[in-house]
């Protein structure tokens, strides 16, 4: 394993230089993420003696995380070192990072996603380290499709809503009344945005707005798109998916309640464990597609920034870059499904045995829908709010999709004054 530049920088000034350095990290705590930043931290001390790694605990719902981090930046606070930031954060959130350029990670910015990089720099300065990258998934039982007759999952939301139904029916039938179709994330914040941007661009409605700048949510494909989905509550979906976040959705899943989901990679290693029930019973599959569309899987991810307020930036930098290494980015992947930033361990043996999907769904994951953030920076955390809250008053049942829509652009015509139109085809 490379020395870090922490390891190099004790060897030429002493340990005193740096003793006694105290380094905190705010991370996620969906599924097994808190367990593995942990547990990386502990492998950062033991070759960084006299470096402390704390890991804090952050709120599983985006859009709460990110009013901890926005009352921290307010304040600039020293108290956090390095934040776990999502895909869509770095244009709103860039003046409170370092240039991360200049603690060493040039050397190593090749060996990720082109994409990615590019999403996370801004005005030439990298911002963010890329850790971990996703885009959405069908999670389907195997068991089930096999015992009703199917051939395989869905590939249209037409046959994902018929196929649900028939199992649902099934299974209650069979005596599991708690049974339903279909699962995901209905709630109303950022993973909404994910989940309706999927449906909305795999009706070929667009995605909220063009790279060009140009809104283009009110249009009829995105209207049918989400009147489709709320049409599942209730009759595939319960009632509650209006509430679900990602873990809502999970927890029925794995607890054997539910034909179909979506949700992210890091289900999967969590699905396949020894205390879930559908263990070895399941697979996963791209998202189904729209009325002569094509499927459309949201772009997700974390990265790791540095806090330009931090005491030890330097220190904190080499945490950060040591958690993104390819190690540590195989620990990740093999152990909690997360798909890594780095190409190279897409070809890993180790890798692709522990997450077969990570090879056979690849282009998935480089195809992935990026949501309008850089179009719409530093706005883009006013502009999803505007579109998730339309879309869940329409699952909720307090409008219309065609007035939802509506209200959708005109809130974000206000907060950035863009034009409107028509969504291009691709």
């Amino acid at each position: 394993m490379k020395r870090s530049l922490y390891a190099l920088l004790v060897l030429l000034l002493g340990s005193a230089a740096f003793a006694q350095t105290t380094i905190t990290v705010a991370a996620g705590a969906v599924g097994q993420e808190l367990e593995l930043t942990r547990a990386a931290a502990q492998r950062y001390m033991e070759q960084n003696p006299g470096v402390t790694v704390n890991v804090l605990e952050t709120p599983d719902l985006s859009d709460n995380r990110l009013s901890v981090y926005l009352q921290l930046f307010e304040a600039r606070s020293p108290e956090v070192d390095v934040f776990q930031i999502d895909v869509i954060w770095p244009g709103d959130l860039a003046e409170h990072f370092v240039d991360l350029y200049e603690y060493g990670a040039r050397e190593v910015a090749d060996e990720h996603f082109p994409a990615i990089i590019e999403n996370n720099t801004v005005d030439g300065r990298l911002v963010g380290i890329p850790w971990f990258t996703d885009a959405g998934l069908l999670y389907y039982r195997t068991d089930l499709l096999e015992k009703y007759g199917y051939d395989g999952p869905p590939t249209t939301w037409e046959e994902l809503t018929e196929m649900a139904q028939t199992i649902q029916d099934g299974e209650r039938a069979a005596g599991n009344p708690d049974f339903w179709g279909y699962v995901w994330q209905g709630n109303s914040y950022e993973g909404l945005t994910c989940d309706a941007l999927e449906w909305v661009a795999s009706f070929g409605g667009g995605s909220i707005i063009s790279p060009e700048g140009v809104i283009t949510i009110n249009n009829p494909a995105a209207i049918d798109a989400v009147e489709l989905a709320a049409s599942w509550v209730g009759t595939i979906s319960p009632n509650g998916v209006t509430s679900f976040g990602e873990e809502e959705a999970r927890n029925m899943w794995q607890a054997g309640n539910a034909a179909f989901m979506r949700n992210w990679p890091y289900a999967y290693s969590l699905g396949n464990a020894a205390d879930s029930a559908i263990a070895g019973n399941f697979d996963v599959s791209p998202l189904p597609a729209g009325p002569g569309g094509s499927p459309a899987a949201t772009l997700g991810g974390w990265q790791l920034a540095v806090s330009r307020y931090s005491a030890n930036p330097e220190v904190a930098a080499d945490v950060a870059l040591f958690m993104a290494s390819y190690e540590e980015q195989k620990i990740r992947a093999v152990e909690g499904s997360l798909n890594p930033t780095i190409m190279a361990l897409y070809e890993d043996a180790e890798v692709l045995e522990a997450v077969p999907f990570f090879g056979s769904l690849y282009d998935v994951f480089i195809n992935a829908v990026a949501r309008p953030s850089t179009v719409s920076a530093p706005d883009y955390a006013a502009v999803s709010r505007a579109f998730y809250t339309a879309v869940h008053s329409v699952l909720t049942g307090t409008e219309t999709a065609a007035d939802a829509m509506a209200i959708a652009e005109a809130d974000i015509q206000d907060i950035t004054g863009l034009e409107t139109g028509a969504p291009t085809a691709d």
